[in-house]
């Protein structure tokens, strides 16, 4: 069963959460950590911040993998996900831009890559090359999405293009001014079988509207109708919770 935790507030959440980051990059400062993006990680890239300043721990020297990009902004849009990253996780800590790695559906047309399956499948090699993810971090959709990973997606699928569920668009038209006209459609993500694959897993939910899906989760059958239902089937994964989130266990 899938160990989790569930906290009194979103900042005692992110500082257990941030402090089992930094005690596995402090044995493993060369480690590869997989990044999430979207509200729920936030708090923690913060509190990250705060133990770089104090000095309990060091990334100049980790790698990070974002779980997934967009696919169809232009390069530097402020919803792209390598300019969250740069924004909320390389400006808070000692992280180096150049050790950052994140889907890139611009890859397409440079030599040795002519359509965007063989950028996701370049992606999926380099986290191979990088000798894997140490930690992932991962939020949770309120459909039970884990990346962009919606429910019918296969669960030993590798990094993928992937269209974006009806609900995801919706979910995520908060970043774009609540236009979901703006909102793209496709994406380059992750697979289930490419995350599982991370020696460790934290995910994190926050509010009532998860809490359906944490319950799938933690609960349910393991089924590609709640993708995030695959963490049942990894070794060492723990899931932090809001009391909203924890509702229906």
């Amino acid at each position: 069963m899938i160990q989790y935790t569930v906290f009194d507030s979103e900042e005692d959440l992110a500082r257990e959460f941030a402090a089992q980051v930094a005690a596995i990059f402090r044995d493993k400062p060369t480690g590869v950590l997989g990044t999430a993006t979207g509200s729920s990680p936030l708090e923690v890239y913060r509190v990250l911040g705060r133990l770089v300043e104090i000095g309990a721990v060091s990334l100049k020297e980790v790698k990070t993998f974002q779980l997934d990009e967009y696919v169809g902004l232009p390069e530097g849009h402020s919803q792209s996900y390598r300019r969250f990253i740069e924004e909320n996780l390389v400006a808070l800590t000692d992280l180096r831009s150049y050790n950052v790695n994140v889907p890139n559906p611009h890859l397409v047309g440079t030599p040795g890559v002519d359509t965007l399956d063989e950028a996701a499948a370049a992606y999926d090699a380099a986290i191979k090359d990088a000798g894997g993810v140490d930690f992932q971090i991962l939020g949770i959709g309120s459909d039970g999405h884990i990346a962009f990973n919606e429910p019918g997606t296969p669960l030993d699928s590798r990094t993928h293009v992937a269209n974006l569920a009806e609900q995801t668009i919706i979910d995520n038209a908060r970043f774009f001014g609540g236009d979901r006209s703006q909102v793209p459609t496709r994406c380059i993500t992750q697979g289930l079988g490419t995350i599982m694959e991370a020696r460790v897993i934290g995910l994190i939910a926050l509010g009532e509207n998860k809490a359906q899906a944490v319950r799938d989760m933690i609960s349910g059958p393991v089924t590609p109708d709640c993708p995030a239902s695959v963490l049942q089937n990894h070794p060492n994964v723990r899931v932090y919770l809001d009391k909203g989130a924890a509702s229906l266990l």
